[in-house]
C-alpha cells in the first residue's frame, strides 16, 4: 500500500530529547519521556492537558502496567510511578548501577507481561558493551542480548511470535522468535542495516500487517520494512531527527512521532516537539506490565 503521511506538531515542547511515546487507552492519553531534561510528560492526544514530572535519577523510558501505573526506566534503575499521585510507587530493579558509562535506554512492555529495556554506551568511543535486558514484575534481571552500542526499537509482531530489536550504533535491526508465555528468544536473524543517510534506526513500532515503523533520527525519515526486512516505505519527517513512532487513538490509526532538537538549530524550528499523522493502517496494540502483586 502506497500512502503519504501529513504530520503536524501537535507539542511544541523544543523537548532536548523527546523519546518512548506510549498511547494509555484507559486514559486516552499520550505518555512519553524527555531523556535530555530528565522528564516524564503526559498529554491528551490533541496537545491539551498537558503536564510533567522530572527525576534526579532522569527518564529514559516507559511503559503501561496493569494497575494504571507506568513502569518507568530511569539511568540505572525501573520503577513504578503513579501519574494519578505523581509519586514513585516502588523500585523494582537496578541496573549497570555499576557502570559509569552506560545508561537505560529505550524499553517496552513484552506480551509476556514483563519490562524489556536495554542500555546504551555514553562515551565518545562507542563501544559495544551495552545489552537488553527483561524484568518481570518480581525484580529479576535476565540479561538476554549482548555486545550492544545502542539498544532500541523493541517492538512486536501482532500475533507476539516475533520480537524487533535494534542497535542504533550498529547501525542493525534484527528479529527473534518470540515465546510470549517464558520470554524465550530464539532464531536471531539480521533484518536491516540502515545507514546514516538511510537513517539509524531509533525507536520503532508495528502495525497490524506486519510492518515495521523505524525512527531514522539521522535522516530525518520515518522508514517502514516489511516482516522480512525489505524497505518498502520512507517517509520524510518535517524535523530533522525523528526518535520514534507511535500508533493511538481508540483506532490506532494516529501516528505520534517524538523528536529530538539538535544543537545549533534554527529559532523557528519545532525540533524536539510531538508530530501526528493519520494512517490507513492501525498499529499493534502495546502491552501492560504484570504488576497486580506489587
Amino acid at each position: 500500500m502506497s500512502f503519504d503521511l501529513t504530520f503536524e506538531c501537535v507539542l511544541d515542547l523544543r523537548c532536548a530529547v523527546a523519546e518512548s511515546p506510549v498511547y494509555d487507552d484507559r486514559r486516552n492519553c499520550l505518555f512519553f519521556v524527555d531523556i535530555g531534561k530528565r522528564a516524564l510528560h503526559r498529554a491528551d492526544l490533541t496537545g491539551s492537558g498537558h503536564i510533567a514530572w522530572t527525576f534526579v535519577h532522569g527518564a529514559c523510558s516507559i511503559g503501561l502496567a496493569q494497575s494504571g501505573r507506568l513502569v518507568l526506566a530511569q539511568r540505572d534503575r525501573v520503577v513504578l510511578f503513579d501519574p494519578d499521585s505523581g509519586t514513585i510507587a516502588k523500585e523494582i530493579a537496578s541496573i549497570e548501577a555499576e557502570t559509569r558509562d552506560t545508561r537505560l535506554n529505550d524499553g517496552k512492555v513484552g506480551p509476556d507481561g514483563a519490562f524489556w529495556v536495554g542500555t546504551m554506551h555514553e562515551a565518545a568511543d562507542r563501544r559495544p558493551v551495552a545489552s537488553l535486558y527483561r524484568v518481570p514484575a518480581d525484580g529479576t534481571v535476565e540479561r538476554k542480548v549482548g555486545g550492544i552500542i545502542c539498544s532500541n526499537g523493541l517492538a512486536w509482531s501482532a500475533d507476539d511470535s516475533v520480537l524487533f530489536h535494534s542497535d542504533s550504533r550498529g547501525p542493525w535491526i534484527d528479529r527473534w522468535q518470540f515465546d510470549r508465555e517464558t520470554g524465550a528468544i530464539s532464531e536471531r536473524r539480521r533484518l536491516a542495516v540502515l545507514d546514516e543517510a538511510c537513517g539509524r534506526p531509533d525507536g520503532a513500532a508495528t502495525d497490524v500487517e506486519g510492518s515495521y515503523w523505524s525512527a531514522g533520527v539521522s535522516a530525518g525519515v520515518l522508514n517502514c520494512l516489511s516482516a522480512e526486512g525489505e524497505l518498502v516505505r520512507t517517509h520524510r519527517f518535517p524535523v530533522p531527527t525523528p526518535t520514534m513512532p507511535c500508533f493511538a487513538g481508540p483506532d490506532r490509526k494516529t501516528l505520534f512521532v517524538t523528536s529530538l532538537r539538535p544543537a545549533g538549530v534554527g529559532e523557528d524550528s519545532r525540533a524536539g516537539g510531538i508530530f501526528a499523522a493519520r494512517s490507513p493502517i492501525a498499529g499493534v496494540a502495546v502491552q501492560r506490565f504484570d504488576d497486580r502483586r506489587l
